[in-house]
């Protein structure tokens, strides 16, 4: 007998409402060395479960990007949903394409050049899905019965109760590495923030390269703001996020030019003292960070040009978000279980 072991989040866990529906977090490389398929232990999650569930798989050694073009070791590489025992085989399932890396690329999108920088560029890419490799609904989705996986596995709802959460990448990276996370609402800050994308094929949310740096993928005004306020959600802490952020900006990342214009990049790039491209950021990403206190006029005050290690240990300072965040070390709230398949 093969076994499977996973992390799970309870339906229930978190801010609010918590977690609308079970999410179980699964290495694809402990179903590697258990001589499993990825279909296999889909099924095999989904049969234990028996339960509106979100299951995502992750490549440790990979590479990713946020939704504002931070890159991140480790990778979501397959989103699936399950209830009542099965994933759905038509709706269920999608696998994010690998991109190959090389100059053309880099041309295009180049808050890659983070890469070398970085030094990755041994590791593989995944963001998003192909969609000439299956049809695929808006927002990169998949569906079973009451379960759904949005946004290439960073959202979650439940199409019966019709409570959602959001699962920002850097905060399942916490949960895969037993590290500490934020339960916390949304609020406006991050509401307005995640609309701050780059331009990416096969990005999480867009299959195509719509939105660049210095857009907003909302362009809703102060509308932007409230579109996701009051969901709950699971972050990394905040110094986590300035950590890859810092390490962007110090890799020559301009926010509005190579990498987004959201309000956490913008904030740590002006206690950094780097530059920002105020000339790229559209007008139509200025009024929704005007709507929650991010200003022009603001970000060219004198700069108190912290260290790296000043911004990261001043990270909850400076970066704006997250209503009513609780910290807790995801061991506590997040269960390990090993199931025979």
């Amino acid at each position: 007998m093969k076994k499977l072991p996973f992390r799970l989040m309870k339906k229930g866990i978190g801010a609010k409402h918590g977690a609308p529906i079970n999410v179980a977090f699964v290495d694809i490389q402990d179903i590697l060395e258990n001589g499993l398929t990825e279909t296999e232990a889909l099924d095999a999650i989904a049969s234990y479960m028996n339960a509106p569930t979100a299951i995502n798989l992750f490549n440790m050694d990979a590479i990713t990007t946020t939704s504002d073009g931070v890159l991140v070791e480790s990778a979501i590489t397959t989103m699936a949903a399950a209830d009542k025992g099965r994933v759905h085989k038509e709706f269920g399932t999608l696998r994010m394409k690998q991109i190959e890396i090389d100059d053309e690329l880099i041309s295009l999108e180049p808050h890659l050049k983070q890469i070398k920088a970085l030094g990755l560029e041994s590791r593989p890419l995944f963001r998003g899905p192909d969609p000439k490799d299956k049809l695929i609904p808006v927002h990169n989705v998949v569906m079973t019965g009451a379960a759904i996986n949005n946004n290439s596995a960073t959202e979650i709802m439940n199409a019966i109760t019709m409570e959602e959460m959001l699962l920002p990448y850097l905060g399942q990276k916490q949960i895969m590495e037993d590290g500490e996370i934020l339960f916390g609402v949304t609020g406006e800050v991050i509401s307005v923030g995640i609309g701050m994308t780059v331009a990416e094929k096969y990005g999480r949310v867009f299959p195509t390269r719509q939105f660049k740096a210095g857009e907003t993928a909302h362009g809703s005004g102060e509308y932007a703001k409230t579109l996701k306020a009051n969901i709950p959600c699971v972050v990394a802490p905040k110094e986590v996020l300035a950590k890859y952020t810092v390490a962007a900006l110090e890799a020559g990342m301009i926010p509005g030019r190579e990498i987004g214009c959201s309000p956490a990049v913008l904030s740590l790039a002006h206690a950094l003292g780097k530059e920002i491209d105020f000339e790229r950021i559209q007008p139509a990403a200025w009024a929704e960070l005007n709507s929650v206190g991010i200003t022009e006029s603001q970000l060219l005050t004198p700069s108190p040009k912290m260290s790296v290690e000043e911004a990261i240990q001043s990270a909850e300072k400076i970066i704006p978000g997250v209503k009513n965040p609780q910290r807790v070390k995801s061991t506590d709230v997040i269960e390990k279980i090993t199931i025979s398949v």
